[in-house]
């Protein structure tokens, strides 16, 4: 089939560009294939484990306004950087050159590539998990090593065939169908369940972690998670507006349904937020029928799309340092490492994962929207000053919200006293942290012509 498609000229996978701009007969993505490739990445297994997170604890009502609230801010700015990546068409670590200087993009580089390299183990880790569980509801053995070896396979060969033709091919033919039609079909099931009362989505939360604050910040974690690498993809874009709209609309979609019915399968069917608890919690809603099997399967199958943005995006950021070395050198490397540590993997370690990914980009990209809006001021942050103020960002999330890491927290609190989020628990660290470096940066800023004699972009 892909090899017909291919004959006809609908989506031959575009040969390797590097990270310099993509040729113009290149940019063909449309602002339909951007809604399918970031609806389909916003739909995943740990996305309603993140949603599961928020609950008893806040309760629905809180909930649901923290996932909307959440939602809007961080898929705002990741459609800013879509369109900013389809505008000049470089990957996203080589937009930050202008800002950071191209060595100085080296450090945001590694920053990115170890996160993505974590996420590549946290994917096939739940692939494997999953997979796992639906081989000893039906067959009664274990081969977790067998599974996490196929699901590294598959998301390389996606990996390796590219971003144009893995949107129009396989999701938009067949992932994005699959996996969105279970997610459908899972909250027709768990909104029609007797035990999910209108007395259970309005009660108040029972306390405890997160208040509304951190958990304001666990949802727009997930959508941050994507900004170093947005523009990976949308460099592809046919125009700048193509690639905003679809994808602010596809991943706010996305985002805010599976973190609301990760919500409801707490509420509705008991599960746990955990993957295993979530696979539980579907079984249990089908009657641990062979429907609810096939459920978990689509969503297996859903999940490689993840895996395989995390592995090639990752390659891509490499090629800002060692731009002579082929990309898919770097795919495979990125899969094997990856699946080695999916091997080792602690799921205990996921939240503080969501947090640190949030404290690091969040105040980055602010920095970054700030210099976009400086540019029509005539005016620029040299790159030392872009570091200030990204470090003073990073200093006000911790200071609200310190990373969930114990030795951290001590460290944090013996400098600064108690977290402000202890005190404040509606107080949010992603917002705060954003307009403290966007603010540094501003106020820091020069004219572009001082600017340029003071610091290169080199």
């Amino acid at each position: 089939m892909v090899e017909a498609i291919a004959q006809r000229g609908e989506v031959a996978a575009a040969p390797e560009v590097g990270i310099e701009p993509v040729p113009r007969e290149q940019q063909t993505l449309r602002a339909w294939d951007f809604a399918v490739l970031w609806g389909d990445l916003g739909i995943g297994l740990l996305v309603l484990v993140t949603g599961a997170l928020l609950v008893p604890g806040l309760g629905f009502p809180a909930a649901a306004i923290a996932i909307v609230v959440g939602s809007v801010l961080g898929v705002s700015l990741l459609a800013l950087l879509g369109g900013e990546g389809a505008e000049r068409g470089v990957p996203a670590m080589v937009l930050l050159r202008p800002l950071l200087g191209t060595r100085g993009s080296w450090v945001p580089t590694a920053l990115n590539v170890a996160q993505l390299i974590g996420w590549t183990a946290v994917e096939l880790w739940a692939m494997s998990f999953v997979a796992d569980l639906v081989a000893e509801e039906i067959f009664g053995f274990s081969a977790r090593g067998l599974w996490l070896g196929a699901a590294a396979l598959v998301c390389t060969g996606l990996a390796l065939w590219g971003p144009v033709a893995v949107t129009r091919v396989w999701m938009e033919r067949f992932g994005l169908w699959v996996i969105g039609g279970i997610s459908l079909i899972v909250t027709v099931l768990v909104v029609t369940n007797g035990d999910l009362s209108l007395s259970l989505l309005t009660a108040p939360g029972t306390g405890g972690f997160p208040t509304f604050g951190p958990a304001l910040d666990l949802v727009i974690a997930m959508p941050v998670s994507w900004l170093p690498l947005v523009a990976d993809y949308t460099r592809f874009a046919r125009d700048p507006s193509a690639a905003r709209r679809g994808t602010f609309w596809g991943y706010l979609v996305a985002n805010v349904w599976l973190y609301a019915l990760g919500c409801l399968l707490v509420l509705g069917a008991g599960a746990a937020p955990s993957p295993g608890g979530i696979a539980a919690g579907i079984l249990a809603l089908a009657g641990g029928s062979i429907a609810g099997i096939l459920f978990l399967v689509g969503l297996l199958v859903g999940e490689t799309d993840e895996a395989f943005a995390d592995i090639y995006s990752a390659a891509v950021s490499l090629r800002n340092v060692f731009e002579r070395i082929p990309e898919k050198l770097f795919v495979v490397v990125i899969a094997v490492v990856g699946t080695v540590l999916a091997a080792v993997f602690d799921m205990v370690a996921y939240e503080s994962f969501l947090f640190l990914i949030g404290s690091v980009f969040v105040p980055l990209f602010g920095v970054f929207a700030a210099s976009l809006l400086l540019r029509r001021w005539g005016r620029a942050v040299v790159p030392t000053t872009a570091f200030v103020a990204w470090i003073g960002g990073f200093l006000m999330y911790h200071w609200i919200s310190p990373s969930p890491l114990e030795w951290w927290v001590e460290r944090v609190t013996a400098v600064v006293g108690t977290p402000l989020s202890v005190t404040f628990p509606w107080l949010s660290a992603s917002p705060a942290a954003f307009a403290i470096a966007a603010g540094m940066a501003v106020a820091a800023s020069r004219p572009v012509s001082s600017a340029h004699r003071k610091e290169g972009d080199g």
